[in-house]
């Protein structure tokens, strides 16, 4: 019996060291595998035998060691800390991305600034006010306006395409995240069934299956637990995405019926949005998480224009005002894109106001009825120097929509009290529900009649004497000075024509740069972390050639027992 258990002693000694021996070769032949994790033998005592009670001895003789099993040497908590963190980089780079893009788009970067197109307006302004009566200067001014038109109809329909382009990320990515929660799936499958005896651990499947997790969390914000079968569900955004049985699939659907961007939904869950964009993304709330996400906030849900930045003039009471611009706080403002169509729509609407109202005024009227409307001031017009002295041709024009109406008779309440009839031509307002009666871009272009003749340009006195109005070029250099508008209802300062496009780069500019400071400190976080993860779980080539010697020791050292062993047993024998 004795013999017995010695020579089971050194056997077990021989087998923990050949697993370990494996276990060693395995970690070093992995140590540059993408995701891998660190193993280690989990060795405890074998059985012990028992002679009997003594309370000065245990009187018991142990059997050798016993192989338990072969664990994964990580830390659960730096997992998450990394999930979250590399999750939170993912959504500030594609923000800052999509910045860098439009910074393009406008050229501040390649010399063509836009700043530029505008300076070339405002010089062929100065140009015509020396030499008012020049025939040339009056076609430069118009040609000028025909390519600010044309360059900033280019950028706003670039800022569009730009838009639109992102539904292709958006669908790699979508793609992708299913793909991930098949193949969690499928790992899951093989992991329950090799662990389902109770003995081994799926260490390498189980490895696959994190890196996976880790991919994930870049892309959307995830929550995970594994159950005691070793079956991981997964919810992304805080719905069931992977559970023990199935997949819960991401779809996408249009926004609208009027749009072409997409968005993603749970088709398993009604077609239900995975993401709710109704407020801004803040990482108080750990909404700033997920490169897809980052990717729908930046991209916004629709094209928008100088309509989407309230005004106070346009809303009739101030609890109107103000809930306009908390719906421009939550849903425009976070999105790059939608607030710089925005502000530069607001930007060539303030032009061409400008030019518009300038040469062609308006006045209201108080109808009879007690309404006001909005006229031709004849009175205070300038006409342009052809035979018929035409008065209310604006420089720029909508494609679908007049300036005015024809001339019409409506009823007035003249100083007398008494009703009158008079001939006007009503200007067409404009409405916020009807881009066609917009001057927003893609709804703009100069004149054709006066592109086509330059002489219907109302730059000359109405005064019947055919005479040059130099106040008229005057007027406008002056309201080109004027403040006209802010960049969003969050500030107070009303800039000229100028220094609107000044402050709008400005901004872009620096919420790129914030973008890029956010995304790098993430960056050095995720680092930290992920450096943190390898000295737990990495593999290091010099401790594992060391661990490598010391288990050939034991190995040889346990072969050198049992030689031992066998001897004594054969003097044993022999001598009988």
């Amino acid at each position: 019996m004795a013999s017995f258990s010695s020579l089971h002693i050194g056997v077990s000694a021989l087998n923990v060291s050949q697993a370990a021996l494996n276990v060693t070769a395995h970690n070093l032949a992995n140590v540059d595998t993408k995701g891998f994790v660190r193993q280690q033998v989990v060795v405890t005592d074998f059985q012990y035998i028992k002679w009997g009670e003594s309370h000065l001895s245990s009187m018991q003789r142990g059997l050798g060691a016993n192989f338990a099993e072969v664990k994964q040497v990580r830390d659960v908590f730096l997992d998450q800390a990394y999930r979250q963190e590399i999750g939170r980089q993912a959504f500030y780079e594609s923000q800052y991305e999509a910045v860098s893009e439009i910074e393009g788009l406008f050229g501040e970067l390649e010399g063509v600034q836009f700043q530029n197109t505008i300076n070339d307006l405002w010089e062929a302004l100065q140009e015509l006010n020396r030499v008012p009566d020049s025939i040339v200067a009056r076609a430069s001014l118009v040609q000028t306006a025909v390519t600010f038109i044309e360059r900033a109809e280019t950028i706003y329909k670039q800022l569009n395409d730009y838009q639109v382009s992102l539904n292709t990320r958006i669908i790699e990515q979508v793609n992708r995240i299913n793909e991930i929660g098949e193949e969690i799936r499928q790992l899951n499958i093989k992991i329950r069934h090799y662990e389902s005896n109770g003995v081994e651990n799926a260490n390498d499947l189980r490895d696959s299956r994190n890196l996976l997790l880790d991919e994930l969390s870049q892309m959307v914000e995830i929550t995970y637990k594994e159950n005691a079968a070793g079956v991981v569900t997964v919810n992304v955004e805080g719905v069931p995405f992977v559970t023990e049985d199935s997949v819960c699939l991401m779809g996408l659907m249009p926004i609208s019926e009027e749009t072409q961007m997409l968005k993603p939904v749970w088709v398993s869950h009604g077609y239900v949005d995975v993401f709710n964009l109704d407020s801004a993304p803040s990482s108080a709330n750990n909404t700033d998480i997920g490169s897809l996400k980052g990717l729908l906030t930046a991209r916004g849900y629709k094209q928008a224009n100088y309509t989407d930045i309230p005004v106070r003039d346009r809303y009739e009471t101030e609890k109107e005002y103000q809930d306009a611009v908390s719906e421009y706080n939550s849903k425009i403002s976070p999105s790059v894109i939608m607030t710089v169509q925005a502000q530069f729509d607001q930007l060539v609407h303030g032009i061409v106001s400008m030019f518009n109202d300038t040469l062609c005024p308006n006045k209201e009227i108080t109808l009879a009825d007690g309404t006001s409307i909005k006229v031709l001031d004849e009175e205070n017009a300038p006409v342009g120097t052809d035979m018929n002295s035409t008065m209310g041709e604006a420089l720029f024009t909508r494609k679908n929509t007049p300036r005015y109406t024809d001339y019409q008779n409506v009823q007035i309440i003249n100083e007398n009290g008494d009703i009158e009839t008079i001939e006007v031509r009503i200007f067409i307002e404009e409405d916020p529900s009807d881009n066609y009666s917009l001057y927003t871009l893609g709804e703009i272009e100069v004149n054709p009649i006066v592109l086509q003749n330059n002489s219907y340009l109302p730059l000359s006195s109405n005064d019947m004497t055919g005479a040059y109005d130099i106040k008229m070029v005057q007027k406008l250099l002056e309201n080109w000075q004027k403040p006209f508008a802010t960049l969003s209802p969050n500030t107070l300062t009303r800039h000229n024509i100028s220094g609107y496009y000044t402050a709008f780069i400005s901004e872009l500019a620096n919420r790129g740069e914030q973008m890029h400071e956010i995304s790098m400190n993430q960056k050095s976080m995720v680092e930290s972390i992920d450096n943190k993860r390898s000295e737990v779980a990495g593999v290091s080539a010099d401790e594992e050639l060391t661990n490598l010697i010391k288990y050939q020791h034991s190995f040889n050292a346990a072969a050198r027992y049992i030689n031992v062993v066998s001897e004594m047993l054969e003097h044993i024998i022999m001598r009988m």
